[in-house]
């Protein structure tokens, strides 16, 4: 499989295509990392782009929460898409990772509610560390 959950589930093979994807940007994620990601803005944490895990390249992780955001262009309505898009986040989940999806619209027509979302989320995931 080629990844190290000491390390977050790193993948390394899937670095190029990683490094790839963070230098194309759709719109939706590069409006999330620069108004709602970029220098710990969600609460102090940090946060990776295009970050190779298990057999994917989720678009958004922070490794201390093992939170996973992606967000999803309408090439995931449909139906075989959907189907991918659960198996991954099933995977991912069994893994130990908390995964919220967002819209491309959500992104960019409600940064506000997005980010409200993922404070929520980061919330409660700090409530179980302790």
């Amino acid at each position: 499989m080629g990844y190290n959950p000491i390390h977050h589930h790193y993948n390394k093979q899937l670095k190029p295509i990683a490094r790839r994807l963070r230098k194309n940007m759709t719109k939706a994620e590069a409006a999330l990392w620069k108004y709602g990601l970029k220098k710990k803005q969600r609460r102090g944490y940090t946060f990776n782009r295009q970050r190779p895990v298990l057999d994917y390249v989720a678009d958004f992780m922070c490794k201390k929460l093992s939170l996973i955001i992606e967000i999803d262009g309408s090439s995931h309505d449909h139906p075989q898409a959907r189907r991918h898009d659960q198996e991954r986040h099933d995977k991912l989940e069994a893994a130990g990772y908390t995964v919220l999806r967002f819209t491309n619209e959500e992104v960019l027509d409600d940064m506000t509610t997005v980010c409200m979302r993922i404070d929520e989320e980061i919330a409660l995931l700090e409530a179980k560390e302790t």
